[in-house]
């Protein structure tokens, strides 16, 4: 089968790729990866605290979707369908580890998630040790304010303040309304804004 070559793909929508993954040119989904995949494990590994089981969990979810694209109807964007099957993954993976061991957000050994985040870390204040020290100090209270919320309030501070997701896109990926979103994310700023406000004394 004669397939255009990768670079074409880069200018196409993902609906169009999509339909052409669908036709039999894997290059096509291969660009669908690219495309989504820095943004998917970015919020997995806010997700998981780790980045090698958020790599994991991200290519389950890639092959999943791939599996089960011909069910994709379309109704929502494709990173939406993407985010939501990611989710789920990520909750299973979160069950079996806490059966397996002892868990927390907060672990020592791999490390605050907000400080691996490459995409948090101004580049600029390196060459101000003390305003970069007061940043990571403020990164560091705040992944240990978020993680001790709930699961489902994490979810959401997560995919709206962290990810940037809009309202629309969130209440799809978890399954929820809009007005139930709304109300889970203003009860977490809430929790937030106390544990914060502990920390700052």
């Amino acid at each position: 089968m004669n397939e255009a070559p990768k670079e074409s793909h880069a200018e196409l929508p993902d609906e169009e790729l999509i339909k052409r993954t669908l036709d039999g040119q894997t290059r096509a989904y291969d660009e669908l990866i690219r495309r989504h995949s820095r943004k998917l494990h970015g919020m997995l590994i806010q997700m998981l605290n780790s980045e090698a089981d958020a790599y994991d969990v991200a290519q389950e979810s890639f092959l999943k979707a791939f599996h089960s694209l011909r069910y994709f109807k379309g109704s929502s964007s494709f990173y939406t369908w993407l985010y939501s099957i990611a989710l789920n993954n990520a909750r299973n993976f979160l069950r079996k580890r806490r059966r397996e061991h002892s868990y927390s957000l907060d672990n020592d050994e791999k490390g605050n998630p907000l400080e691996k985040d490459n995409e948090l870390a101004d580049k600029a204040l390196s060459a101000d040790p003390v305003r970069q020290a007061q940043i990571t100090d403020l990164r560091r209270k705040l992944a240990h304010a978020i993680s001790q919320l709930s699961p489902a309030h994490q979810e959401v501070v997560n995919l709206c303040d962290i990810q940037g997701l809009s309202y629309p896109e969130i209440a799809k990926i978890i399954n929820i309304s809009e007005g139930t979103l709304r109300s889970r994310l203003h009860y977490a700023h809430k929790q937030l804004q106390g544990i914060l406000a502990d920390e700052m004394r």
